[in-house]
């Protein structure tokens, strides 16, 4: 099945708020080997200004997943289980940083869902920010799912 083409344009959320804790930002520092005292240490963190421990600025990208992953898990959107997505690419730019007792919340904009050969490329951009309005983070992500731009024995070139 193809991905539907009509969800470019649409966005979701914000979501319900994510509320970041010490543990998570010590989970994500350790499994991705970022070991930076500002993560691990509420003592270094406030030396170097923070109300408490940081997280990575890749922390941010993990958030999608967090947050539902929509569009990826809507069925109307059309991406079945198999084959698997692969990132393409991601941008993470960062207002401030993430910091441990924050309450998150996130938007979700598809830029576009195009065609690239056999493959379908989506392009999701998504703005993390406190309940408030605060802006914290925008990401930007582009997705290939590999194999799915023909329906199976169609002659769509």
């Amino acid at each position: 099945m193809v991905l539907n083409r009509n969800f470019t344009g649409r966005s979701h959320g914000p979501t319900p708020v994510y509320e970041v804790s010490r543990e998570k930002i010590r989970d994500y520092a350790i499994a991705t080997g970022d070991l930076h005292p500002a993560y691990l240490d509420p003592a270094v963190a406030r030396q170097l200004g923070y109300r408490d421990v940081i997280a990575p600025p890749s922390f941010a990208v993990m958030l999608f997943f967090r947050f539902g992953g929509w569009p990826l898990y809507d069925p109307e959107f059309g991406k079945k289980k198999d084959p698997v997505c692969v990132h393409r690419a991601q941008r993470a730019t960062h207002q401030r940083p993430i910091v441990a007792g924050d309450r998150l919340v996130q938007t979700t904009f598809v830029n576009e869902v195009v065609e690239r050969g056999e493959h379908e490329q989506w392009t999701m951009t998504h703005t993390i920010t406190t309940p408030e309005g605060e802006p914290v983070c925008v990401v930007v992500n582009t997705i290939v799912s590999r194999g799915t731009a023909h329906e199976p024995g169609s002659t769509a070139s």
